[in-house]
């Protein structure tokens, strides 16, 4: 996915500077053209000569060379870049950037990049915890910068915590899904988190769910091209691919309406959210008081995937979830048939590690044919993976079909 493309090193003053070498290697290896800027401080841990050796390209430090004057042009750089990736990212740095600090040459190339942004911070656990550096991240975030997180492990003040630069092999992986457009002009609905089922003005019927499967599967997809419409019931999320636009909703029945309204425009479906299945069959207009026994009638939730596999036309793909706690490939089988599913993905609140809440899951991927496709316990950024390879796999096939 690398190949051609014009990616730009920025190295800061950490001591996980060394490992930019192996990064730039593996950049280049991916046919990938190559530039470093460094800072000043980053030439403590890591020679420009050493970096412009292994990306056959000038490493500039300062805003001119103090031998000739010859002037580094910031704008140039952010031009030429198609990525930015600044590698490591010390809380200094992140700080700075956050505040719009330009003092040195990787700052301003920062401010004036048109390009994506991705940084890989690295510095000690305590740091990395610190208040001020998780708001920073945030901010960051909320200018569209890729955060790709730290690891935990050994740290070089010999604590053990998060705050190690994620591995090389990590940050050309991001890469390499940022650039896939394998989904390219392909229109998906994702819907995410739960769903609240008002009693009161002050109470709900709700679940568990965080919303984090949903959004990880619509940031998957839009890194590969993909338009997605992200249907997201109440989470502290916030989707931050440019490709997504979400719809904010509150109710089962909100929801219905918008995937209704959706639904056709798409290429594909997926039906993540953990939608109530019964919501009150009356709402109080004001707060209930506390009586000795109260009773609350429900009635039964409009269903949205079965809804949609009515009305399902044979160019498009609607997948769905299923979780559950018992029989759960029998359970899981009947959804996938009286919904009209072409896919659906199982997890258990049984296997440990998946679920609403936790950041793993492990799925089983049933198909309409009766196929069954395990997949160990991961991320949900990877379990995310997985679905939108199976996703290319069953569009495909359709594209193969119209052929």
């Amino acid at each position: 996915m690398l190949a051609g493309k014009h990616i730009l090193v920025g190295i800061t003053g950490g001591i996980a500077a060394y490992k930019v070498a192996t990064l730039v290697r593996l950049l280049i290896k991916e046919g990938a053209e190559v530039k470093v800027v460094m800072t000043e401080t980053a030439r403590h841990f890591i020679t420009p000569l050493t970096m412009a050796t292994l990306s056959k390209n000038p490493v500039p430090v300062d805003f001119f060379n103090p031998e000739n004057g010859e002037w580094n042009s910031h704008v140039e750089l952010g031009l030429w870049a198609d990525s930015y990736v600044i590698a490591p990212a010390t809380a200094n740095s992140i700080g700075k950037m956050a505040a719009g600090i330009a003092d040195n040459l990787l700052l301003t190339t920062y401010l004036s990049a048109k390009c994506p942004v991705f940084i890989a911070p690295a510095m000690d656990l305590d740091m990395y915890r610190h208040p001020a550096v998780s708001t920073n991240i945030e901010t960051l975030k909320s200018y569209g910068v890729t955060i790709i997180d730290a690891e935990a492990g050994e740290l070089a003040s010999g604590l053990e915590g998060k705050g190690r630069m994620a591995e090389p092999e990590t940050i050309v992986d991001h890469l390499n899904s940022y650039f896939d457009a394998s989904f390219s002009g392909v229109h998906v609905l994702v819907t995410a988190g739960p769903t609240y089922e008002r009693i009161d003005p002050v109470r709900f019927i709700s679940n568990f769910s965080s919303g984090k499967m949903g959004y990880a599967i619509a940031e998957t997809l839009a890194q590969q091209g993909a338009d997605v419409m992200l249907v997201s019931g109440p989470v502290h999320l916030s989707p931050l691919h440019p490709n997504i636009r979400r719809v904010n909703v509150v109710s089962a029945n909100e929801m219905y309406d918008e995937c209704l309204h959706l639904f056709p425009a798409c290429n594909i479906a997926v039906m993540c959210a953990a939608v109530a299945d019964f919501t009150p069959e009356k709402q109080a207009d004001n707060k209930i008081k506390q009586k000795t026994d109260l009773t609350i009638s429900l009635t039964k939730t409009k269903d949205i995937a079965a809804k949609l596999g009515q009305i399902k036309r044979n160019d498009q793909i609607l997948a769905g979830f299923a979780l559950e706690t018992d029989n759960e490939l029998a359970n899981a089988r009947g959804k996938l048939k009286s919904k009209n599913l072409d896919f659906i993905v199982l997890n258990s609140l049984n296997d440990t590690g998946s679920g609403f809440g936790v950041d793993t899951n492990r799925i089983t991927i049933i198909d309409s044919d009766g196929a069954e496709t395990p997949f160990d316990t991961k991320p949900k950024k990877d379990v995310a993976k997985d679905i939108a390879s199976y996703i290319q796999q069953k569009y495909r096939q359709i594209i193969d079909s119209e052929l």
